[in-house]
């Protein structure tokens, strides 16, 4: 599993751990999270991550 970093503020998404407090069960590929995926920290979208 691999993990994306925001450009913006460096919060990581990790595939593996997913982002339960947000909804994102563990196991969710990046590329399957909504198309309306926000940063949890600053708000921006998927277009702002890069793969780590």
């Amino acid at each position: 599993m691999k993990k994306y970093v925001c450009d913006v503020c460096g919060w990581v998404y990790d595939e593996e751990a997913g982002d339960p407090d947000n909804g994102i069960e563990p196991g969710t590929k990046f590329e399957d999270l909504p198309d309306d995926f926000l940063c949890p920290l600053c708000g921006v979208g998927k277009d702002e991550f890069s793969e780590e």
